[in-house]
């Protein structure tokens, strides 16, 4: 949790690592996760690739966070003393310069390591690169930033869901006959990655007001956006179920654990309905994880209960 008592610099360390927003790094390794569980349920789980995709994630989500600071700073959008996570630049931490290079030296990294997928998935994939690198970037920045005019949640939807999901899991098996499961698996893990940012906006909405940045909590205000919140946490939960148990390798005990995720949503919401300000980060980097652990866990009962398919 942020400390907004003393306004004192951080190290220089340790403002970087804030300034990556460690908490909600979950949310791009869960894309990969979940994308490889698919790959595994059709036995086409590839260690390398996965690796390089975990990685080029991390990167991309790192840089993102690094150009919000940023753009966000340049804009005026930014306050010192803000409820969420301490902005660095905003704070005198980290000069603007230093992020702005940062971010555009992580874009170029990341670039260099896409490169490398090529191997497996085709020249085609620069396409899907340099869409990743537009929406890093247009999240905040350019002459209609998404996250300021509530497009913010449908963007997580696509890139921290449906892109990494079915790209990792089609980079491992080769074809698109996974489909079937990779699209409803990759619209519930961006369901569950947009409830990451509904809570960042949830906490942040005055502040996003007052500067005129309008987030869909902004837009709807508290009460839809926390009934969304809890919605998407059940929807997304359950959303690949249904072919998973139509390809008969799941029982019915498997459904214990969207249960449990869809349960763990719920009392976040009721909890998020009485919080306000700082005392939300921790609905946050618990959402955060509630989707890594989930995910995580059902990519492992994906993996042990393979399709027996020999076309994939």
């Amino acid at each position: 949790m942020q400390d907004t008592t003393t306004p004192a610099r951080r190290s220089k360390g340790h403002a970087w690592i804030e300034a990556m927003r460690l908490r909600t790094l979950p949310v791009s390794m869960a894309g990969v996760a979940a994308g490889c569980g698919c790959a595994a349920y059709y036995g086409s789980f590839r260690l390398l690739p996965a690796l390089i995709c975990l990685l080029f994630a991390l990167l991309a989500q790192i840089a993102s966070n690094f150009a919000n600071e940023y753009y966000d700073f340049a804009k005026g959008l930014d306050k010192k003393g803000r409820e969420g996570f301490r902005r660095g630049v905003t704070e005198g931490d980290i000069s603007p310069r230093a992020m702005k290079r940062a971010t555009y030296a992580l874009l170029l990294l990341d670039a260099l390591l896409g490169c490398s997928l090529i191997y497996w998935g085709g020249w085609w994939l620069i396409a899907v690169g340099i869409a990743v690198f537009i929406f890093a970037l247009a999240y905040s920045a350019g002459p209609y930033p998404l996250s300021h005019h509530g497009w913010g949640d449908v963007a997580v939807v696509i890139f921290f869901g449906i892109v990494p999901v079915t790209l990792t899991a089609w980079l491992q098996a080769g074809t698109w006959d996974i489909l079937p499961l990779a699209l409803p698996l990759s619209v519930g893990t961006g369901m569950l990655a947009a409830n990451v940012l509904i809570v960042n906006n949830y906490r942040d909405m005055e502040d996003d007001l007052t500067v005129g940045k309008h987030t869909t909590v902004g837009i709807f205000g508290r009460a839809p956006m926390l009934a969304v919140y809890m919605t998407m946490g059940v929807v997304g939960s359950f959303l690949p179920y249904p072919v998973l148990m139509a390809g008969g390798t799941l029982s019915i005990f498997c459904l214990l654990l969207p249960l449990w995720s869809s349960s763990g949503y719920l009392l976040l919401g009721k909890t998020m309905s009485k919080a306000r300000g700082a005392s939300l980060n921790n609905v946050l980097k618990h959402t955060s994880l509630l989707m890594f652990i989930f995910t995580l866990l059902n990519a492992i009962m994906m993996a042990c209960s393979p399709l027996n398919v020999n076309a994939v």
